[in-house]
């Protein structure tokens, strides 16, 4: 697989709360994290580096490949990420209520096991097709789901920020999870609210599935977002399936 990643601290921020990271454990098996922090002063950043290191740190001493076994390492991570943010959050009062989404995505053979808890997203471009596989957990989205308003609505809507489900909070956090089958020639997106807030999921698609080298594309997309307004961090993770020679998935990752 090809890997090109960058963040931006867009055009109304003074810091850059979101954390990105890409690691490889014992069996060469790869994890992709991005994080979007929230809470004053340093607190988001604080949170989101909490939690993507603190996972793909312990992560690269791993061995694991087998993608259940993987889903509830993962769950258990979270988890453990999600007490400690709350419990430095409440020592620190610079830091208290800091809290952060993350969206995960592991990859073995030809399917992907996604986790995230928040409004950072996974998108899937298959034959030029763009999906959204993550569910916002907002209560915006909530309200779209209960008929309550239309999607149209809420792009606008005053409360479009507020999360239902984050980690950094109280006791026991509900983890979305999914396995992804997926084919060579396949991508993978993985972005903060900062990219899907300013441009369309069409907007996007186009560029992915633009002529263009993989670094230029995630480029693109910051570049397009920023003049859209770039009202928040904008962090793009995008991931190419690619076959080597022995007809496996090729991990060649850069990204800055």
């Amino acid at each position: 697989m090809q890997i090109e990643f960058q963040t931006n601290v867009g055009r109304k921020r003074k810091s850059n709360q979101d954390t990105v990271g890409v690691f490889t454990n014992q069996a060469g098996i790869v994890l992709a994290l991005v994080a979007d922090g929230m809470g004053g002063h340093l607190a988001g950043d604080k949170a989101s580096q909490i939690a993507v290191a603190g996972i793909g740190e312990v992560w690269q001493a791993t061995h694991l490949v087998n993608l259940e076994e993987i889903a509830r390492w993962l769950t258990e991570k979270i988890q453990e990420e999600n007490d400690v943010i709350y419990a430095e959050g409440n020592r620190n009062p610079e830091m208290f209520g800091m809290g952060t989404t993350i969206v995960a995505a592991a990859f073995v053979a030809h399917q992907m096991l996604l986790a995230h808890v928040g409004d950072s997203r996974a998108y899937l471009v298959k034959d030029n097709r763009i999906k959204q596989l993550t569910d916002d957990h907002s209560l915006v989205n909530e309200l779209v789901k209960t008929g309550e308003i239309t999607t149209e609505m809420a792009e606008n809507h005053p409360k479009k920020n507020i999360l239902i489900r984050s980690v950094g909070v109280p006791g026991q956090i509900s983890i979305d999870r999914t396995i992804i089958d997926l084919s060579i020639n396949d991508y993978v997106l993985l972005c903060s609210d900062g990219l899907t807030n300013m441009l369309s999921d069409v907007h996007i698609g186009q560029i992915i599935n633009s002529e263009r080298p993989l670094f230029d594309k995630v480029t693109q997309l910051i570049e397009d977002a920023n003049l859209a307004g770039g009202t928040d961090n904008i962090t793009v993770l995008l991931i190419k399936l690619t076959k080597d020679r022995e007809g496996g998935m090729m991990d060649d990752r850069s990204g800055e």
